[in-house]
């Protein structure tokens, strides 16, 4: 009897390891089976998987240590929530780490391929993992389960974001795409109407403003503490970089000057930083740091915008958004300051020159041999479609989507409804633009009339759409100058010299100019400096950059 029952036993045992094993929504992985792209549920952007899925992922802490929570952890919060009701999907943490610390502690993953089953990571940890063979293919997940709308907001970018994660290929990561933006003069108008001051078009009228600023007490206290054109350390963007506040990019681009971009020269590529063009703007800006009009603490400053801020600064070089950062807290201390936006200054024919950044900073990828590659791709759609019901917070393995035009569409959204050319239900078919319903549907409520002036007083302050409205129609205006030229990198791509050479190499192009424009070098260093750039790699990062696919 217990023969027959023991029999018995080993053909259930055997009949459920056959039905398991060949069952179509599991199959092995390094956590055990789980379901495989199979599942229809996998393949629909926003479908819910009939069986749980599980994904390990990692949690950026916030370094200010402020609770903007609510009470919820990072155990039990509303994306845990939405994410597990709409998707089925169990986020799970596997790490925690400080913004401070995220790119050593990706670093060590790599290195160790002890990895997280999705993570974002940048340029030169993509290339190291697809070296390291650590990360799925996205290819079939990217195009069964990517939204309509992330597809919309990639596709944007005319290819660019594509071919950075394009290898032999294959889509080995889902780029971030940011809003195009560019750098432009704020000002402060009322300082300008203090002094009788005409607005500017050129460098030398930039120069002769900054000089009243510093020199007439635009601020009417008596003292000379005001600074001329606020500044940071970080001086300009380069190709692979777009972070651009406080730079001085606009005054390189009226000399015709474009640092750490490759251009095409009688049909070479070249590297703007070391061309004649940027040796004259580095000697203007060398004299007005003498004269006292840049900031006096340019290279020790820890925080440029902090001489917004405390109202000291008449003027500052930032993207559209300065009416998110840093103006609402420089209001807060002067409420009547009047900041406007412009495309200035002009270069010697008439014409504003933009340098078109990167539109991919960061990639989304997924851990080879995780059995869903999909599931992270899922997981961003659903932010993309709800970030604006439920906040930033909580945000695990997210990426950044935003269509190229965003700003640009935007803003003239906004104008059209204050204009009454077009109305809400124009804009209801434009879900890729995540935040443009509600801007259109507050618009009137936030700008006062009359609509065509944008001075601070005619600005509803407490609106919830204050910062984002200020933005698009102050900063975002200028996208539709008609002086504006747009300058593109020949490539963003990293080339393998590059990943070796180029810390050494940015850092003595950083170093160099900076210290020229402080005056602690003389600007024949200049010419020096071009001679160390190419003898250390730069020569042969531009043969390379010749044919920037080979290394693909």
């Amino acid at each position: 009897m217990i023969k027959k029952m023991a029999a018995c036993v080993l053909v259930v045992s055997l009949i459920t390891v056959t039905v398991y094993f060949s069952n179509p929504y599991f199959r092995e992985s390094p956590m055990g089976p789980t379901k495989t792209i199979s599942d229809t549920a996998a393949a629909d952007p926003l479908g819910k998987y009939e069986y749980p899925v599980s994904i390990r992922l990692g949690y950026v802490v916030d370094p200010t240590g402020a609770d903007l929570s609510g009470g919820e952890t990072l155990e039990k919060n509303i994306w845990k929530t939405m994410i597990k009701q709409n998707l089925n999907i169990d986020v799970q943490v596997l790490w925690q780490v400080s913004k401070e610390n995220l790119s050593q502690k990706i670093d060590l993953a790599i290195a160790s391929n002890d990895l997280p089953d999705a993570m974002i990571v940048n340029q030169l940890q993509l290339n190291e993992m697809i070296k390291a063979g650590e990360i799925e293919d996205l290819t079939e997940a990217y195009n069964s389960s990517a939204s309509p709308e992330i597809k919309k907001i990639i596709d944007s970018t005319n290819g660019l974001a594509m071919e950075q994660v394009t290898f032999d290929g294959k889509m080995m990561a889902v780029p971030s795409v940011t809003a195009e933006d560019f750098s432009m003069l704020w000002i402060r108008q009322d300082w300008l109407d203090r002094l009788g001051l005409k607005p500017l078009k050129t460098v030398d009228d930039l120069e002769a403003i900054a000089k009243a600023f510093v020199e007439n007490d635009p601020d009417g206290n008596s003292k000379r503490d005001t600074i001329g054109l606020a500044s940071s350390t970080g001086l300009y963007n380069d190709f692979n970089n777009s972070a651009f506040s406080f730079d001085l990019t606009p005054i390189f681009a009226a000399f015709g000057s474009f640092p750490g971009y490759w251009l095409s020269k009688d049909g070479k590529p070249v590297y703007g930083s070391v061309l004649p063009e940027t040796k004259e703007a580095l000697v203007k800006l060398r004299e007005m740091y003498a004269k006292g009009l840049l900031d006096p603490e340019l290279g020790i400053r820890k925080e440029a915008e902090e001489t917004v801020i405390n109202g000291q600064a008449g003027m500052f070089f930032q993207g559209f958004y300065a009416g998110y950062w840093p103006l609402p807290s420089a209001w807060q201390n002067e409420p009547e300051a009047n900041w406007q936006a412009y495309a200035l200054p002009l270069d010697a024919n008439g014409a504003y020159h933009v340098k078109v950044d990167n539109p991919s900073s960061s990639f989304l990828v997924v851990r080879k041999g995780y059995a869903h590659p999909e599931a992270i791709i899922k997981i961003n759609n659903l932010y993309l479609r709800d970030e604006f019901k439920y906040g930033t917070r909580f945000m695990l393995g997210r990426n950044f989507f935003a269509p190229a035009d965003e700003a640009r569409y935007e803003s003239k959204a906004a104008q059209d409804i204050l204009m009454g050319t077009k109305t809400p239900a124009d804009f209801k078919d434009k879900s890729e633009y995540k935040l443009l319903e509600n801007l259109v549907s507050t618009i009137k409520q936030t700008k006062l009339k009359p609509y065509d002036q944008y001075g601070i007083s005619y600005w509803n302050e407490h609106s919830d759409s204050f910062m984002r409205g200020y933005s698009l129609l102050v900063g975002g205006r200028n996208f539709f100058d008609p002086n504006i030229h747009k300058v593109r990198s020949l490539t963003y791509i990293r080339t393998p010299t590059m990943e070796k050479a180029w810390g050494e190499l940015s850092k003595l192009e950083h170093d160099t100019f900076l210290k020229i424009i402080l005056g602690a070098e003389p600007i024949d260093s200049f010419d020096q400096f071009v001679e160390e750039w190419k003898e250390q790699g730069g020569d042969q990062v531009t043969v390379e950059v010749t044919a920037p696919h080979n290394h693909r």
